[in-house]
């Protein structure tokens, strides 16, 4: 599991399990501790044969995010 602290908010790379595999996702919570944590799928077009590969792609995208706005949304660094 991967951590990046913005601001108002930190993201960790997360993984959803579903039918046929893993989902990479990137969970945002609030760094005043208030609220539940929001789960974001990315790499939706990729399933993982296991957790522990769709939290490597998950600790990758979140190298390359570049801010969580107000709202909890994710903003991309462009490469």
């Amino acid at each position: 599991m991967a951590r990046k602290a913005f601001t108002h908010f930190e993201a960790v790379s997360a993984v959803v399990p579903g039918e046929g595999g893993y989902s990479a996702a990137i969970a945002v919570k609030a760094l005043d501790g208030s609220g539940a944590p929001r789960f974001h799928k990315i790499l939706d077009e990729q399933k993982f044969k296991t957790a522990f590969e769709a939290d490597e792609a998950a600790a990758q995208e979140l190298a390359r995010l570049a801010d969580v706005d107000e709202e909890g949304e994710l903003a991309w660094s462009v490469v």
